[in-house]
């Protein structure tokens, strides 16, 4: 269809031209340096020239806009891939910063049991000795009562 399409415009300004113009369609036109579009031109009346000059023009033209649709479309695909991407780090860093918040309440609360315990030992004296276990269960008791919490 696109074939078609180009080969009609071609064809349209074979017909403008008149018989005696060097055929050009749309794709040798554009394709066509300044010096070798001048090279063709020479001979032809300044309205013949205009003419091709403007078609050339547009297109040139219509070349251009489209590689600005594409490259507006594939920036558009890169932004939303780096969106989703950012998106993905967000959540993952909140999931970490929520893991890191329980271990920092756990810690806290293992703090203050070990904190309690030592104002138990600091109030009654030194004990004859304090058994690891005891304090091991405190730490834990501690630690379930700030999960609790």
């Amino acid at each position: 269809m696109a074939a078609d399409g180009l080969s009609g415009k071609a064809l349209k300004v074979k017909r403008e031209l008149g018989e005696n113009t060097p055929l050009l369609s749309d794709e040798e036109l554009m394709g066509l340096s300044v010096r070798e579009l001048n090279h063709h031109l020479r001979g032809l009346s300044k309205e013949e020239v205009a003419r091709l000059k403007q078609r050339r023009r547009t297109l040139k033209n219509r070349g251009y806009a489209a590689s600005c649709r594409v490259k507006r479309v594939c920036q558009k695909e890169e932004l939303q891939k780096q969106k989703m991407e950012l998106e993905w780090e967000v959540d993952k860093l909140a999931r970490e910063n929520a893991a890191m918040r329980l271990e920092l309440d756990t810690l806290r609360g293992k703090y203050e049991a070990l904190q309690g315990f030592a104002r138990t030992v600091a109030a009654h004296g030194p004990p004859a000795k304090v058994a690891t276990a005891s304090v091991i269960t405190i730490v834990k008791s501690g630690a379930n009562q700030a999960a609790y919490s």
